[in-house]
């Protein structure tokens, strides 16, 4: 899917999980994620305006969007949840 949950996405950037979920927060709040409780998990989405976002950040920073699009499952293939 195009959910990851915070731990997920902690692996991703390589920082702490309550740093991550603090910036989360901020982006909800701006309209650019939004989040949805999956048992104890919240999992979280780029909204249309986030990926719209993301997608013209890296168009001028030369970034393929292709890798944009990858499913977020593809990304964190084989990290287990903590």
């Amino acid at each position: 899917g195009d959910e990851l949950c915070v731990c997920d996405l902690a692996w991703v950037v390589g920082m702490a999980q309550n740093l991550v979920s603090h910036h989360l927060r901020l982006l909800k709040s701006a309209g650019l994620v939004t989040g949805r409780r999956h048992g104890r998990l919240v999992m979280y989405a780029l909204t249309p305006s986030g990926h719209a976002l993301v997608t013209a950040v890296l168009a001028v920073a030369g970034v393929s969007t292709t890798a944009a699009t990858k499913p977020a499952a593809a990304i964190v293939q084989g990290h287990t949840h903590e």
